[in-house]
C-alpha cells in the first residue's frame, strides 16, 4: 500500500482495477500481419509462492554480502542504515515498474519489454546488459570457489601450506564443480525447479549470519599492531578500511572511501533480470502476488545484509577487511566454525550460479532463436557454452576485478534504475497514465538517478585506476 501511495496509485483511484485489466488485456495491440508474441498470461505457472521467494532471494543475495561490514566501517552505523533502507525501497519500486510494464503488454521477458519500448535496438540493448552483468556475477561466484575451496581442502587435510597437488589447484576445482554441480542444475527446464537448491543456498547464508553473530561475542577486539600488520599484506587480498576506529563503533563517519560504498550497496540488490522469469513461473500469477514475492525477498535480504554488516563491523571495527571471511581467518586459521562457514558460503555461491545463468540463456534465446520452439540441444548447449566461457574468464584473467567493476558500474544502474523507468514511460499508454502524470515523472527521475549512479561509480573506478588504490568492497 505504501508503495502504491509512493507512486500516486491507490485503490481509491481505481489503479488496482487497471492493473487487473492489464494482466488480461493488451493496452498496446499487435500490428496487423505481425506474429503475436507469447505472453506470460499464456503460460501456466506451477511454482509456489515460497519457492518463488527462495529463487528471488537467492538472486538478490550475492558475494557482496561479504563486503558489507567493510562498507559500514566507512559510513558509520546510522548512515549505513539510511543508505540500506533507501536502496531497498528503490529496488522494490524498480520491480514495481517492471511488473506494471509487463502487465500492460503481457510480455514475460525483459528483452521483449525492450523490444516493445524501442523495437529491435531496445531488445538487443536489454539482452546485452543482462548477459554482461550476469556473466560478471557468475564469474565473481566462481572466483570465490577458486580462492576458498583450496583453503577448505587444506584445512580438512590438516596441512599448513599448499604443496601443489592437483586437488589443491583452484583452476581444476572450479572445472570439477562446474561439471558436477552447476551444469546439471543449469540443464533444468524451468527456473522454478531450482527453488529447493535456492532454499538450501539461503539456509547456508543464514548459518553464515548466525556464525557472524556468534563470533561477535567470542572474539576479542583486534590489537592495533595487528591492524598495522594487516596493511602490509592488504594488496594480496582486499582493502582495509580508511578509518582508525579500533574497538569503537562509529555511528556516522565520512572518509575517502565513504562515497564508494553507495554503488556497493546499490548493486547488492540487483535481481531484476530474474524477476520476470520468476513471475512467469509463479502459480496463480498476478502483479500483486509477484510484488508480494519481491517485497518479502527484498525485506529478507535487507535483514540479512543489515545483521551481517552490523555484527561483522562490531567484531573487528577499524580492522575489518573488504572480505569478511578473510578477516575471520586472521583470528584463527584452523577455527572449526570458520571452516564450516567457508563450506556454507561455498555451497551458497555455487548453487546461486545456475539461477543467474537462466536469464542469460533467456536473453540469448531471444536474440538468436526468437521463433524456435524449445530444444534440449539448444537449451543444454547454451548452458555449457556459458559455463565454459565463465571458467575461462576465472582461470585466465587474473586482474578481472577492475573489469567486473567497470561492468557493474554500467550494467547494474541500467538494470535497477534506467531500464525499468524508461520502459514504464514508453510502455504504459497515455490513456492510462499521461506523460506528465506524477507516476511517469517519478519514473523519469528514477531513471535520471540511475545515470547519476553510473557517472559516480565510473568516476570512482577511474580514480582507482589512476591512483592505483583499491577501494572496492565487493560486488553483487
Amino acid at each position: 500500500m505504501e508503495l502504491q501511495k509512493l507512486n500516486g496509485h491507490s485503490k481509491e483511484d481505481g489503479f488496482d482495477g487497471l492493473d487487473a485489466l492489464a494482466e488480461h488485456e493488451e493496452f498496446l495491440p499487435q500490428k496487423t500481419g505481425v506474429k503475436k508474441e507469447t505472453r506470460f498470461t499464456d503460460f501456466e505457472g506451477k511454482t509456489s509462492f515460497g519457492m518463488s521467494v527462495f529463487n528471488l532471494s537467492n538472486a538478490i543475495m550475492g558475494s557482496g554480502i561479504l563486503g558489507l561490514a567493510f562498507a559500514m566501517s566507512n559510513t558509520g552505523i546510522i548512515l549505513f542504515l539510511m543508505l540500506l533502507v533507501s536502496i531497498a525501497i528503490l529496488s522494490a519500486y524498480s520491480i514495481h515498474l517492471l511488473l506494471i510494464s509487463a502487465g500492460v503488454v503481457g510480455i514475460r521477458a525483459y528483452e521483449q519489454l525492450g523490444n516493445r519500448a524501442f523495437g529491435a535496438p531496445g531488445k538487443m540493448v536489454a539482452a546485452c546488459i543482462i548477459t554482461i552483468h550476469n556473466i560478471g556475477a557468475m564469474s565473481s561466484y566462481l572466483f570465490i570457489v577458486k580462492s576458498e575451496l583450496p583453503l577448505v581442502i587444506l584445512a580438512f587435510l590438516g596441512k599448513q601450506a599448499n604443496t601443489g597437488e592437483w586437488f589443491l589447484n583452484g583452476n581444476y576445482l572450479i572445472m570439477i564443480v562446474s561439471a558436477l554441480v552447476i551444469l546439471p542444475l543449469a540443464l533444468m527446464k524451468h527456473l522454478g525447479y531450482l527453488g529447493y537448491t535456492s532454499g538450501f543456498s539461503l539456509s547456508c547464508m543464514v548459518f553464515f549470519l548466525i556464525a557472524v553473530i556468534y563470533k561477535k561475542f567470542n572474539t576479542l577486539c583486534p590489537l592495533e599492531e595487528e591492524y598495522h600488520n594487516m596493511t602490509r599484506i592488504a594488496h594480496t587480498h582486499t582493502a582495509i578500511n580508511g578509518t582508525d576506529d579500533f574497538c569503537e563503533a562509529k555511528l556516522f563517519t565520512v572518509n575517502s572511501q565513504t562515497a564508494y560504498t553507495v554503488p556497493i550497496l546499490a548493486f547488492a540488490f540487483v535481481c531484476h533480470p530474474e524477476v520476470l522469469p520468476i513471475y512467469t513461473e509463479l502459480r496463480d500469477a498476478t502483479k500483486k502476488r509477484m510484488q508480494s514475492v519481491a517485497n518479502v525477498s527484498v525485506m529478507a535480504m535487507f535483514i540479512m545484509y543489515l545483521l551481517t554488516a552490523l555484527f561483522g563491523y562490531l567484531t573487528f571495527y577499524g580492522a575489518v577487511e573488504s572480505e569478511l571471511l578473510h578477516t575471520y581467518s586472521r583470528v584463527g586459521k584452523l577455527d572449526v566454525l570458520v571452516l564450516c562457514v567457508r563450506v556454507a558460503v561455498l555451497m551458497a555461491v555455487t548453487l546461486t550460479v545456475p539461477v543467474v545463468l537462466f536469464p542469460i540463456r533467456r536473453a540469448l534465446l531471444q536474440i538468436l532463436f526468437p521463433e524456435k520452439p524449445f530444444s534440449w540441444f539448444v537449451h543444454g548447449g547454451i548452458a555449457f557454452c556459458l559455463i565454459f566461457v565463465v571458467n575461462l574468464l576465472v582461470i585466465f584473467v587474473p586482474s578481472i576485478r577492475d573489469i567486473f567493476g567497470l561492468i557493474g558500474a554500467t550494467s547494474a544502474p541500467c538494470l535497477i534504475f534506467i531500464l525499468p523507468g524508461v520502459f514504464y514511460i514508453r510502455i504504459v499508454p497515455e490513456e492510462q497514465e499521461a506523460l506528465l502524470s506524477r507516476p511517469k515523472i517519478q519514473a523519469a527521475c528514477f531513471a535520471a538517478l540511475g545515470f547519476l549512479f553510473m557517472i559516480m561509480s565510473l568516476s570512482f573506478i577511474i580514480t582507482d585506476w589512476v591512483t592505483g588504490e583499491s577501494r572496492s568492497g565487493g560486488g553483487h
